[in-house]
């Protein structure tokens, strides 16, 4: 089942369910979605693939994290626990990450496998764990790695 039939299938369990934040959460992914699909229609594409998908709900994790981190400076825990919520119900949607000891097994093999010896092979690294393990990995964790490995 692809993750456009999983938003669906989900939206109307929800909505059977009487779940109104978890139908709202998952309303928004959807429109998001449709904005993805609008966004790439000039490229020739009329519905994006998966793994754009996931960048997508990926970006929107990382926007709720910062909203979460706003609202809890600014003294607003009612918004910062919807955001925490959005993001419970956007993450059940994303592959399984990586923990810190996988992740540092791949950055390893990758820079073995790149041959990277400085800084300036951190391109090649970044694009063979990108090729590997985009799904399951944060590139950003992974990034600070290689960058601290090849310093």
């Amino acid at each position: 089942m692809s993750l456009r039939e999983q938003f669906t299938e989900q939206l109307k369990v929800s909505m059977k369910a009487g779940d109104s934040a978890r139908t709202s959460a998952l309303r928004m992914i959807i429109a998001k979605l449709k904005d993805t699909d609008i966004a790439a229609r000039p490229k020739g594409i009329d519905k994006v693939p998966d793994d754009e998908v996931l960048s997508m709900l990926r970006g929107m994790v990382k926007s709720r994290r910062e909203s979460v981190m706003l609202y809890q400076q600014g003294n607003r825990p009612e918004l910062a626990a919807k955001e925490t919520a959005e993001i419970a119900v956007i993450e059940a949607f994303l592959p399984q990450q990586m923990d810190d000891s996988a992740v540092e097994a791949a950055v390893n093999g990758a820079i073995a496998e790149a041959g990277a010896t400085s800084i300036k092979d951190m391109g090649k690294v970044m694009a063979a764990l990108r090729a590997k393990h985009a799904a399951a990995l944060d590139m950003a964790k992974a990034g600070a790695l290689v960058k601290a490995r090849l310093s």
